[in-house]
């Protein structure tokens, strides 16, 4: 197996990861006009980090894959390239009627961040396709199933003081 190599900082993929995610929000903040309301569009891109999180997670405890760089045993699948094209996948679904470049930008900055993974010797090619193709079908499912059971006009969420409500209607 070899010795393992020094670490190095994963800082910028830590951030840029979640960039697709933030847009999401900072799009419809901004006014732009997206697929869903707010409450609908919060409670889904939520249920679908967390979907996808999930697996992520399961998956790397399950299987004890040796990362390139032999620092530890959490390789497959890359969590940052199921949370980057998870969320590119989001903010297609939300907003690629405005542009596909917007689309086009999120899967760019996804791939980046999965390339990157593997030329820092974190991932296998493998890791990041793998991460990938689960991040953009963790969504996908997440957004067919929300679609299914919640209706725009269905879904109220309230901020009152230090809580938030979420009220949905079937």
């Amino acid at each position: 197996m070899g010795q393992a190599q020094e670490h190095r900082s994963d800082a910028l993929d830590d951030v840029l990861e979640y960039i697709p995610y933030a847009s999401v929000f900072a799009l419809k903040a901004c006014g732009v006009s997206s697929r869903d309301d707010w409450p609908k569009l919060a409670l889904t891109t939520a249920a679908s980090w967390v979907v996808t999180a999930g697996a992520g997670y399961v998956l790397k405890h399950s299987i004890h894959e040796w990362r390139p760089d032999h620092s530890d045993r959490k390789s497959f699948p890359s969590g940052h390239a199921l949370i980057a094209f998870a969320g590119a996948t989001a903010l297609h679904y939300e907003f690629h009627h405005v542009s596909p470049w917007i689309s086009v930008s999120a899967y760019t900055l996804a791939t980046a961040v999965a390339v990157d993974r593997v030329v820092r010797d974190r991932h296998h090619w493998y890791d990041v396709a793998a991460g990938a193709g689960i991040g953009v079908c963790a969504t996908a499912v997440t957004w067919w199933v929300s679609d299914r059971i919640i209706k725009n006009d269905r879904v109220q969420l309230g901020f009152t003081g230090n809580r938030v409500d979420l009220a949905i209607r079937l």
